[in-house]
Parts: structure tokens; C-alpha cells; sequence
């Protein structure tokens, strides 16, 4: 176990490397089990979730070799079990996207429950129904047993637009026999991520990017070499943090086609300063944080919903900066109902925040903090705290910081590089 020392109220300055797309890495890793050539990733972040789902690879009996320090070669030419780690796929959410791709190749798949962030009820049901649309028999009883004799090409539409759910129809849709067409499908940059590395496979999707997709099955995919994108989460955690420390922040190089929304909200709702220098974007020291009003003078809402609209991953950045902006806005995660419940650490640290119910949360800033010792619930939440305890008066500390390692890159070299006050301790 670790934790992070802080000591907060220093101006961060400098420029920031976006690591790859933490969110596209675990479904390009997955999507490697579907040949039996080698497939070379750049771009790879070296977090805790990816080091997890590399582990769980290994014990299906494929090789992961490191070719430098984002590019691996995963080689899957032996698959000798579809009987998955149980510990491992605890550890990670992402541990369900085997599932399309081994009852795909296999015909089988034994999967524990997912693990992953609590932040809410997490449902499964939409992987089943779109595995079970394309042909496959789910048995559910404590473990999750995938069986096919051959998956069918088919009409499928997703009851909600998941991520992870979409990843796993397009995986296993990819060999199936015949045309497929996914429904209300998600179209996120690491969906979008995943189709592209497929198609270099050789695989035959079309309509990327938007919430159809077609797919024509092919009888084998072949290996390929593929860099992923930067990670836009990762992106809009820096641009909210560049906003309240009182410095200058240069991101890049970034897609700002991935950043649309989250630049809006971050401008329009609460006044963040942001400017673009080609591929980097910048965030200069000059803020006036305050939260615009909608017409009429009406308090305004921060809320999250499938792409393209706000990321439910930068609801607890948000968040954040609101404590910092001048006026009252009322935070909306219509997703997830436990996300929000980390506000207590941050109204112990001096925010104004009531917590109206598991999905709003209504701020009032801007309100000055003081350090505290707090413990990171999950990934992003974490990284919130973070924020908070760089922009704190006096000293903080974060335990379980495993959890924001498993998103963020050496997150504190990172910040050191900027001029925080930061400290890893080990324990």
C-alpha cells in the first residue's frame, strides 16, 4: 500500500504529455485474442488496469512481450484455457471484454463477475443479450459460461448504449458467420479505437463513429501494428486542474475532435480559459472561474451522457473546479449512483456542496480549502481529490492510491514535472 503527501497552494506550470487511451488499451489488448498472429500496440499507458488485463492474457496462454515502454506484442497462438483468473478479474471492469472474443475463437469462456470501480450498480445484461442475439448460450450461476458453435451474424440492438457491451458484439460479430448490424451502439473514441485496429486486422466494419455499426464477418483476422490515441479523460483531468492551480498548462499533443464537449462545458459553464495551439491546448494563469447562468439568470447543470456528449469519467473533475467558480451549478451523473459519494471528502476539506440525492449535487463557490487525509474510492474520484489537495491550504494525504494508479500514468512524476509538492510514500 501507498499514499500521496500533498502540500498544496503552489502554481503548476509546464507541459504535460498525454498518456495513451486508458479505455481503448483494454479492448485492443482483448481484441489481440482473436488471431493466432502477432499484434504490436503503441501507445499502451503503463497503469495498473492495463498491467491487469496483460496478466490475464498470460494465463490464457498468450505471450505479452514488451517491445519499449508504451508498445507491447501480444502473440495469442496458444490459447490453452477459457477458464479466467478470478482474482484478476476482480481487480478490473474490463475483465468482461474476453468474453466476445474467446467465445468467438473458442467456443467457450468461463467468466468470473467483473470487478472494477464501485460506483454504482454495473449491469451485465446488455453483453449477454448481444452474445446470446448472435448466436451464443449464456449460463449465469455465480459465474458467467459462454458457449457457441459458431456465432451467426444478426440484427442486434443494444438496450443501452454501453461501452463495454458494444466492444464485446463488435469482437465477437467480427468472425461470425454472415452481416451484423449493433444498434444504439456506443461510438466513444476507444469504441471507435477498437473498430479501426480491427479493420487493420482485416475485419469489415462500417459506420464507425456513429451509433450504427456493420459489420461483415470474415472467416480470420490477421496480425497487425497499431497505435492507440491519447486518452481525452486524462486530457480533461489536466485542463481542470491547469484551471484552479494558477499556472500555466500546456496538454498535448491532443485530438481535439475528442475534446469538443469537454471543452465546452469547461468554457460555458464555468468560464475556464482555454486556448488552442494546433494539436496542444493550453490553459494560461489568468482564470475567472464563475459559473455562467443559463438564460434568464437560471443555475445551470453539468451532466453526463453517452458520446458525444459529456464524459461520466470527468463528472468528478467537474466537479471540482466547480468549488473553485464564483455562483452555484448543479451537478447532474445520471449514470452511475455512487459516483457522487465522495463529495463528503471534499465538504471536509471546506467545499459547499449538498448532496441532494445518489445523482446531484448542487455547488456553491468558490469556496476555499484546507488540507485533510483522505481515501481514494475509485479511479476518478481519486484523481478529483488529487486536485483538490494541490489547491488546498496545508498539507493532505490520499490513501489507496492504487486506484488512481490504475488510470494515471506516474501521475506524481507528472505533477512533480509541473511543480507540485508531492510525495509517494510507500507503506
Amino acid at each position: 500500500m501507498a499514499r500521496f503527501r500533498i502540500e498544496g497552494g503552489t502554481p503548476l506550470n509546464g507541459t504535460v504529455l498525454p498518456g495513451g487511451n486508458k479505455n481503448a488499451a483494454l479492448p485492443a489488448l482483448a481484441a489481440c485474442l482473436l488471431t493466432d498472429e502477432p499484434v504490436v500496440l503503441h501507445n499502451v499507458p503503463r497503469i495498473g488496469d492495463v498491467n491487469t488485463m496483460q496478466q490475464l492474457l498470460t494465463t490464457l496462454g498468450a505471450r505479452v512481450e514488451p517491445l519499449g515502454p508504451h508498445s507491447v506484442r501480444v502473440h495469442a497462438a496458444n490459447v490453452h484455457s477459457t477458464d479466467l483468473d478470478p482474482y484478476l478479474c476482480h481487480e478490473i471492469r474490463a475483465s468482461i471484454l474476453l468474453a466476445g472474443p474467446l467465445v468467438a475463437r473458442e467456443g467457450l469462456v468461463e467468466l468470473p463477475p467483473p470487478g472494477g470501480d464501485v460506483i454504482g450498480r454495473r449491469r451485465v445484461d446488455t453483453h449477454i443479450l448481444a452474445l446470446e442475439a448472435l448466436g451464443a448460450q449464456v449460463d449465469v450461476n455465480r459465474r458467467f459460461r459462454f458457449r457457441a458453435r459458431g456465432l451467426r451474424g444478426t440484427r442486434v440492438l443494444l438496450d443501452e448504449a454501453s461501452v463495454t457491451a458494444t466492444e464485446n458484439a463488435i469482437m465477437a460479430a467480427v468472425l461470425a458467420k454472415g452481416t451484423t448490424i449493433i444498434e444504439n451502439a456506443a461510438c466513444e473514441p476507444h469504441v471507435q479505437n477498437l473498430c479501426h485496429l480491427l479493420n487493420s486486422m482485416g475485419a469489415r466494419i462500417t459506420g464507425i463513429g456513429s451509433n450504427v455499426l456493420t459489420i461483415e464477418g470474415v472467416d480470420r483476422l490477421h496480425g497487425t501494428e497499431f497505435t492507440l490515441g491519447p486518452d481525452y479523460i486524462e486530457i480533461g483531468s489536466f485542463i481542470g486542474l491547469g484551471a484552479v492551480t494558477r499556472g500555466e498548462m500546456r496538454i498535448g499533443p491532443v485530438n481535439l475532435d475528442d475534446l469538443q464537449m469537454i471543452r465546452w462545458v469547461f468554457e460555458r459553464r464555468l468560464n475556464v480559459h482555454i486556448e488552442v495551439e494546433r494539436n496542444t491546448i493550453v490553459v494560461p494563469d489568468e482564470q475567472d472561474l464563475r459559473v455562467i447562468p443559463d438564460v434568464g439568470g437560471a443555475i445551470p447543470k453539468i451532466d453526463d451522457a453517452p458520446w458525444p456528449m459529456f464524459p461520466a469519467d470527468l463528472m468528478s473533475i467537474a466537479l471540482v473546479v466547480a468549488t473553485q467558480a464564483q455562483g452555484v451549478i448543479l451537478i447532474h451523473e445520471k449514470m452511475f449512483e455512487s459516483r457522487l459519494y465522495f463529495v463528503d471528502k471534499l465538504i471536509s476539506m471546506g467545499a459547499h456542496i449538498i448532496l441532494c440525492d445518489p445523482h446531484r449535487a448542487v455547488v456553491s463557490g468558490p469556496a476555499p480549502l484546507h488540507g485533510q487525509i483522505l481515501t481514494s474510492p475509485d479511479i476518478r474520484a481519486g484523481m478529483a481529490l488529487l486536485i483538490a489537495a494541490l489547491i488546498a491550504e496545508g498539507e493532505s494525504e490520499i490513501h489507496n492510491i492504487e486506484q488512481i494508479d490504475r488510470g494515471y500514468e506516474r501521475i506524481d512524476e507528472k505533477l512533480r514535472a509541473l511543480g507540485a509538492r508531492i510525495e509517494r510514500v510507500e507503506e
